[in-house]
């Protein structure tokens, strides 16, 4: 089974550029960028597939200095043509393996620009510093993140709810089924091999913790890949085995999951894990319009992969089917990690990690789940199943702003309305936006702001 990923039309657009560089493909294990070039190359008359785990693929990098040279004995061992040099595509997987291989990506660039040359990797943050001349302004990144639920429709099957996902805004008719559709979504999360079991005729959710099991063995085994001492190697492991416990918190490095580890030892330890993109630090800021600049003084929270890791992790998934509201799963938490994994899946081409808002002052709780810029605006998006009354940080955070728009994520329909700040009064107008709905939010900001005036 292979899945309709939006990040194609991307590919798509690289190809047809005239000054084309190589293209890294970036992204954690296990979430399908080999899959999607695989798939990419039968658009090509010719395609070399290369895997630098394999001795005998890395083998042309080590004997070879020159892309010149490398490309003739590939085009003699594949028996393609010199001449078809610009009706090939070259795919380097696990490039990570040959830092030489990731130092040649730029010559591709110079000495020969017909050639389409697409490179992923999975630790590729671990070996860059090990690559004496890393081709910076000679390549091109992609970055490709576990399924979003607007892909998850198409693959399962369900296209005119994706057609519906796109209207904007969303009709009321939809509403049931888009909500027990992103139920399903949010239980069993967006890893391709999970998502290809659970699709499959009579699958359900018992069957995938097998699969969920082993794609956690995968990313503990490549533990040893990120440590260098194996003082280093145990302080990640307990990180991995005890992150899953402090989702939606904001975290201490010093001793994290009551451990006896330093604040340095675990902050060394997430750096790694969040390089890997396996578990993300998502850090605040105490701003209030554009630019947002993290502030990686204060404490941050921790963001998983894939929610349906989190979920098995946590063993929620059962208790999850009983639920209407989302928004009650793991005390609340579970819809927020949920939404901040569907806006971070719309970073194809620039990864930026969302930021969420405190207040500047010290004595100050107040907190928003996220903050997004629109425009010269930074509007506060919190994620809950409250009433309007209880949106105590959002209104502290609107009396600090010159414009009107908030946003609430719920469990119910698409609506907007007008209200007031408690203390002083401020009118303010907040868009209440369906939880499926995550991926769409930036369209919907702009629906917002262009068609909603306060009425004075």
């Amino acid at each position: 089974m292979s899945f309709n990923r939006h990040i194609k039309k991307s590919l798509i657009s690289w190809q047809n550029k005239d000054d084309r560089k190589p293209l890294l493909v970036r992204g954690a294990r296990q979430v399908g960028k080999t899959t999607l070039i695989k798939e990419f190359a039968k658009s090509f008359q010719y395609s070399i597939i290369l895997n630098l785990e394999r001795p005998n693929d890395v083998k042309y990098f080590e004997d070879y200095d020159t892309v010149e040279a490398i490309m003739d004995a590939l085009f003699l061992n594949y028996n393609i043509p010199k001449s078809k040099l610009e009706n090939t595509l070259l795919f380097i997987d696990e490039i990570q393996e040959s830092p030489k291989a990731i130092a040649l990506l730029r010559y591709f660039y110079e000495d020969l620009p017909q050639l389409y040359v697409i490179a992923a990797g999975s630790l590729l943050e671990h070996v860059m510093h090990k690559v004496k001349s890393f081709p910076v302004g000679r390549v091109e990144y992609l970055y490709v993140h576990p399924l979003n639920f607007s892909e998850f429709l198409y693959a399962n099957g369900t296209n005119l709810a994706a057609d519906e996902l796109n209207q904007i805004p969303v009709k009321i008719t939809a509403h049931k089924v888009l909500k027990d559709l992103f139920h399903q979504y949010a239980i069993v999360g967006g890893m391709p091999a999970v998502l290809k079991k659970y699709l499959q005729a009579n699958s359900s959710v018992a069957d995938l913790p097998s699969i969920y099991q082993s794609i956690w063995a995968t990313y503990k085994d490549d533990v040893e890949k990120y440590a260098e001492t194996t003082t280093e190697a145990r302080v990640i492991k307990h990180v991995i085995d005890t992150a899953h416990l402090f989702v939606d918190q904001r975290i201490k490095f010093q001793n994290f999951g009551n451990s006896n580890y330093k604040s340095r030892e675990v902050g060394e330890a997430l750096r790694n894990l969040n390089d890997a993109k396996i578990i993300q630090l998502v850090y605040p800021t105490t701003q209030t319009e554009p630019p947002v600049i993290p502030d990686l003084k204060k404490s941050p929270r921790l963001q998983f992969l894939d929610t349906g890791l989190l979920n098995h992790e946590l063993r929620i998934q059962g208790d999850m089917l009983a639920f209407d509201d989302l928004n009650l799963a793991y005390k609340g938490a579970i819809i927020p990690h949920l939404i901040t994994q569907e806006l971070m899946s719309l970073q194809i081409g620039d990864y930026k990690k969302p930021s969420f808002w405190v207040r500047q002052k010290t004595q100050s709780q107040s907190e928003i789940d996220l903050v997004l810029p629109y425009k010269n605006k930074l509007i506060p998006i919190e994620i809950k199943s409250g009433k309007e009354g209880k949106l105590k940080s959002l209104h502290q955070f609107m009396e600090t702003v010159d414009h009107p728009y908030a946003v609430r994520i719920f469990a119910g329909q698409f609506s907007v309305e007008q209200h007031q700040t408690p203390t002083h009064k401020k009118p303010y107008l907040l868009m209440n936006l369906p939880y499926y709905l995550g991926t769409k939010i930036n369209e919907y900001l702009a629906y917002f702001i262009d068609n909603y005036k306060l009425d004075h």
